[in-house]
């Protein structure tokens, strides 16, 4: 595959991937009850997700490419796959904070190998979107690192509580 190539194919598989992430988001920040600052800050990325799909679907459009409805729908179902195993164990809010902050991270570098690839590609305004993009995701990022600490001792105290649901 040559380079445009490549950077098309990977540009689809972001779209992908941010649909995962939202529908992860908003599962997640939908059974949450007892901690109100995730909640909040998983709708506020929630929204920047969404603006971010809005962004990445027009780089697909100005490059003449279309979704892959195939990626986008596996992503979904990987995303719920993700939400129901989460539900079934008894510290949903903590695996949930850190498979959060793990695709952060994941997405950070996505959109750094895409900035390469746009460079390669000719993109010049593709690599300014996904410095913007990866601007957030590294802010995501770095709430959920300083907020993980704060957020496990939440759920230790309410699941030491008895009679006290401290799973989500």
């Amino acid at each position: 595959m040559t380079p445009v190539e490549n950077y098309h194919d990977w540009l689809r598989d972001a779209h992908a991937m941010e649909k995962q992430a939202e529908s992860m988001l908003s599962k997640m920040s939908e059974r949450l009850e007892h901690y109100p600052a995730l909640k909040l800050q998983l709708e506020r990325h929630l929204e920047e997700t969404r603006q971010q799909q809005a962004l990445l679907e027009e780089v697909l459009s100005r490059n003449g490419i279309s979704t892959s409805s195939f990626k986008d729908a596996m992503s979904k179902i990987v995303a719920l796959g993700q939400a129901v195993s989460g539900m079934m164990t008894p510290d949903e809010v903590v695996k949930g904070a850190i498979s959060s902050y793990v695709f952060e991270h994941f997405e950070i570098a996505c959109y750094t190998s895409l900035i390469a690839a746009a460079e390669a590609a000719g993109d010049p305004q593709g690599v300014e979107v996904f410095k913007s993009i990866r601007q957030q995701e590294q802010a995501m990022a770095d709430w959920a690192a300083a907020h993980l600490p704060e957020l496990t001792a939440a759920f230790l105290n309410r699941s030491a509580q008895p009679g006290v649901e401290a799973k989500k």
